[in-house]
């Protein structure tokens, strides 16, 4: 399967994470593997060790949590073409995951296997360094998220959402945006106008 990937892509974007360089890169190939999803497939479930990273080719994932005391489904991530995707906390665990991660279109995704990952870190000092540097940015990321929810306001949450995921609100329903945002729908519709009306002057 790994000779029918297009490695470009997923080679430049290690590259700009931690400079892997390409000798490095090619120790990875064989260990990769591609799968289509269908829409609302899931990539990893509740109660399921993630034991995959991906780097989505195409489509849009989220990940979500279900409530059972509201019955109501909360999205905590979403990614896109051209990012990395894991069940962060579970893939580097390996315990069971709290969420589901599912995809929102038809999607193709390179994966590889958190074992075969591992040997990669033993083996090379490139390799060794993408995976520190990849759980240093992944840190970063979710305290970003963390403190954009307590200090900035949703419609300073939605303009960053876009400029991460610019294709999302054309891709997916809007309510599913306003779960991410933690606002209502009403509320995003009025961020949404006030942000066409700023772009129209």
């Amino acid at each position: 399967m790994s000779t029918l990937i297009d490695f470009d892509r997923l080679q430049q974007h290690l590259a700009v994470i931690s400079g892997m360089s390409k000798e490095a890169f090619a120790l990875s190939e064989p260990y990769w593997r591609l799968q289509f999803y269908r829409k609302g497939e899931f990539y990893n479930e509740y109660k399921n060790i993630c034991k995959y990273l991906g780097f989505v080719v195409s489509g849009i994932f989220r990940i979500y949590r279900y409530e059972e005391r509201t019955q109501t489904e909360k999205n905590m991530l979403f990614f896109s073409s051209g990012q990395l995707m894991t069940s962060y906390k579970s893939f580097l665990t390996q315990t069971a995951c709290e969420y589901f991660t599912e995809a929102m279109t038809a999607s193709v995704v390179i994966y590889i296997h958190h074992e075969k990952l591992q040997e990669l870190y033993k083996t090379s000092h490139e390799w060794e360094r993408f995976g520190r540097v990849y759980t240093e940015l992944v840190l970063t990321q979710l305290l970003d998220a963390t403190e954009a929810l307590l200090f900035r306001t949703a419609e300073e949450r939605y303009a960053a959402m876009l400029q991460q995921h610019p294709d999302l609100v054309q891709s997916i329903p809007l309510y599913h945006i306003a779960s991410y945002l933690g606002i209502e729908g009403p509320s995003l519709s009025r961020i949404r106008k006030r942000l066409q009306k700023n772009t129209d002057k």
